[in-house]
């Protein structure tokens, strides 16, 4: 069970690391105002737009994937074992 913290932990501080530096890029207008929630600038090229996608993708990772190795593996181990020892 350690490596499944582990591994859920590293997913967590990857994908949070590359989600906080795209947003501390993109989201933060001035460091007077808000800061990593404010609105997309409109006029982005191509590659904003990537790594703006990017980021989407990087937030959603952190959180199904931490939710994956800390809950999902865990619990479907339990089933199996339930089901195989029946």
């Amino acid at each position: 069970m350690a490596d499944e913290f582990v591994k859920g932990f590293g997913t967590l501080s990857g994908a949070g690391l590359v989600w906080l530096v795209l947003a501390g890029w993109y989201r933060t207008p001035s460091f007077e105002g808000v800061q990593l929630v404010a609105p997309i600038p409109s006029s982005l090229t191509a590659f904003d737009q990537l790594a703006v996608a990017l980021m989407g993708v990087a937030f959603w990772v952190m959180i199904l994937g931490t939710a994956a190795f800390w809950i999902g593996v865990p619990v479907a181990r339990e089933v199996y074992a339930a089901v195989t020892n029946d």
